[in-house]
């Protein structure tokens, strides 16, 4: 019977188990949003994962929308990363990147004045961390048609610096609020040309990200994040349940390495969240799932068992357990997270969780 445990595949990866370390944002990158030293340690402590799914690195600095994030768009930066992809494979662990551009989540005072950018000009609802402070979101910018295809272009160049780095394949960040979600949801998207109106044109934008960086690095290493029934960053579709099964669907077609799904969270719920089941999206899509969402070791043994998932990736359990494989296979105390810690840009909280 498969577990937590098993060995799985990927790609033309075998993972020497399915606990999957989430992607998180940690706010480590201090110079010129470069990985560092620090964000080495912190990598390579956690390789006994199956995977490791990096923090969201910025495909440009259209991108940013947070102090302090790494990216994926300079040679300083690619040489960052490749000290991290050493030390987790010097650990014979395998780690992915996540692509990221935060889209209407930022504000004008990381882009020099410029608003941030989006598919329509919808507003986000409360505020925004600065270098100046809490600000109050902006009217994005609605993107031109012209404007969208260089984005697609600069994923597709993100997934290249990403392999330069040395990284394993890439994970394309369309959750959470942030731009690909943007355009997948009519809650934010209000066009009425090819990118907008209908599922099909909503979805378009993904679509044209997959096929880019697949033909760039190959669908092998090519992995999607989804968030279906996710509220946060004000988040809301009309019918969800039929979207993201629609696209789930035509995910099939491109052979990706994995599907990851963030299951709806107390958050989400607590804020009107329209729930997609998981069994929804599992019996939409056919191949490696990774389901993510405040899973234990029981509850992620449950859904493997019951073929809802193929992997589980824990992001708050990982943060606090460098060893977390070795705890859930002992079933050994956990660590508990400082919710304090988990955007501050020194060492506490980050690599001085202990290991058993």
């Amino acid at each position: 019977m498969m577990n937590l445990f098993s060995p799985i595949k990927i790609g033309n990866y075998n993972l020497k188990n399915r606990i999957f370390m989430a992607p998180m944002t940690r706010c480590r990158s201090v110079k010129n949003n470069v990985p560092n030293d620090l964000m080495v340690t912190y990598y390579a402590q956690r390789a006994s994962a199956g995977l490791i799914i990096s923090e969201g690195a910025q495909i440009s600095t259209q991108g940013i929308g947070y102090p302090a994030t790494p990216g994926i768009h300079t040679t300083e930066q690619i040489q960052g990363w490749k000290k991290v992809t050493d030390a987790v494979h010097d650990k014979e662990g395998k780690i992915f990147l996540q692509l990221w551009h935060v889209g209407r989540i930022s504000h004008s005072s990381y882009h020099g004045g410029e608003l941030p950018v989006a598919p329509s000009a919808v507003k986000p609802s409360g505020q925004i961390y600065t270098y100046e402070g809490m600000k109050d979101f902006e009217t994005p910018r609605a993107l031109s048609v012209d404007e969208i295809k260089e984005i697609v272009q600069d994923y597709a160049d993100g997934a290249k610096n990403a392999m330069e780095a040395g990284f394993d394949g890439v994970e394309i960040h369309s959750a959470n609020g942030y731009l690909l979600d943007q355009f997948l949801r009519d809650g934010t998207n209000l066009r009425k040309d090819e990118y907008g109106s209908s599922i099909e044109n909503r979805s378009r934008f993904l679509f044209e990200v997959i096929k880019a960086v697949s033909d760039k690095i190959g669908a092998d290493k090519t992995g999607v994040r989804l968030s279906p029934s996710g509220t946060f960053n004000d988040m809301k579709d009309s019918a969800p349940q039929k979207h993201f099964a629609y696209v789930c669907e035509k995910l099939n077609a491109f052979n990706l390495a994995y599907v990851h799904i963030i299951d709806a969270l107390e958050g989400d719920i607590r804020h009107g969240a329209n729930v997609v089941e998981l069994s929804v999206l599992r019996n939409a899509y056919k191949g490696v799932l990774i389901a993510n969402g405040a899973y234990t070791k029981i509850r992620g043994n449950d859904t493997i068992e019951r073929h809802l998932a193929n992997a589980i990736s824990f992001g708050e359990l990982f943060l606090a357990n460098p060893d977390l494989p070795e705890r859930f296979k002992g079933n050994s105390a956990l660590n508990k997270a400082d919710t304090n810690t988990f955007y501050t840009q020194d060492a506490q909280g980050y690599t001085d969780y202990p290991a058993l």
